[in-house]
């Protein structure tokens, strides 16, 4: 099975902490060249300071603020001038918890930004270098509630259907130009934002941490939270070229919870 990605050049989002961070380390691992994408040049450096570089990868960041839209294609569009990237990742933080009978109109609107509208344009801004590349691996980090909405998380399972639903209109558009692209669904997995959903319902329920983690875990057959380095794996395979035949799907890692085929 062929996993190397030496000489291939790797965008990923939202990758100085959880999921996005672990990505990069995996792909920086399978020899890729990767360039991290965050708003915090602090912690974009010393999060290239631990990836990989035993294969002599050049590693780059780019600093941009995924809640300003505009400012993320701008730059976006210039580094793709510059450079050709075969693989990139789609993540970013998910919206608060909520019922959907609470969102307002503004809610919605700042969750397609952030999600929907931040994908495409980046991966709108890319697709004529893996066109020229004839390798193009496109990854986005969503959620199960893809297959089954999730209790309490209205805006993000809204905003999480619709990258799916783009996603996979997109995979057959781009599929006879050797471009991928499939969606990883990540459960229940150990990052701040599992922490601040336990928060949320803790404090709306007035139960305890320990008690709204026992209930969670109670769900998930594996009896336990996914760690990031187990979704960067399915990540990282879909990036290689063993997975060249697989495109338009959306892929659960989360212990066996999601009650669907």
């Amino acid at each position: 099975m062929n996993l190397s990605l030496q000489h291939k050049n790797a965008l990923i989002c939202g990758s100085t902490q959880g999921i996005g961070f672990a990505i990069a380390k995996e792909l920086a691992l399978l020899g890729a060249h990767c360039t991290l994408v965050a708003r915090n040049e602090d912690s974009l450096q010393q999060a290239i300071a631990q990836l990989d570089m035993s294969m002599h990868q050049q590693h780059r960041y780019l600093v941009a603020d995924f809640s300003n839209n505009e400012q993320v294609k701008e730059r976006i569009q210039q580094f793709a001038k510059e450079h050709t990237i075969h693989i990139l990742v789609n993540n970013t933080g998910g919206p608060p918890a909520g019922k959907i009978t609470d969102a307002k109109d503004q809610d919605f609107l700042t969750a397609l930004h952030l999600h929907l509208i931040n994908n495409h344009n980046i991966t709108t801004a890319l697709l004529d270098g893996m066109r020229e590349a004839g390798y193009g691996r496109i990854i986005n980090v969503i959620s199960t509630s893809v297959k089954i909405p999730l209790p309490n998380l209205g805006v993000s399972n809204t905003t999480r259907a619709a990258v799916a639903a783009w996603a996979k209109t997109l995979a057959n558009e781009v599929a006879s130009a050797g471009i991928t692209v499939n969606n990883v669904l990540p459960g229940a997995t150990a990052t701040v934002r599992l922490s601040s959903i336990i928060e949320n319902k803790s404090n709306k329920t007035n139960t305890s941490l320990q008690a709204v983690e026992a209930e969670m875990l109670h769900e998930i057959p594996m009896k336990r939270f996914g760690q990031a380095e187990e979704i960067a794996a399915m990540a990282a395979f879909l990036a290689s070229p063993a997975a060249s035949y697989i495109t338009g799907q959306s892929i659960c890692v989360d212990g066996g919870r999601t009650g669907s085929i």
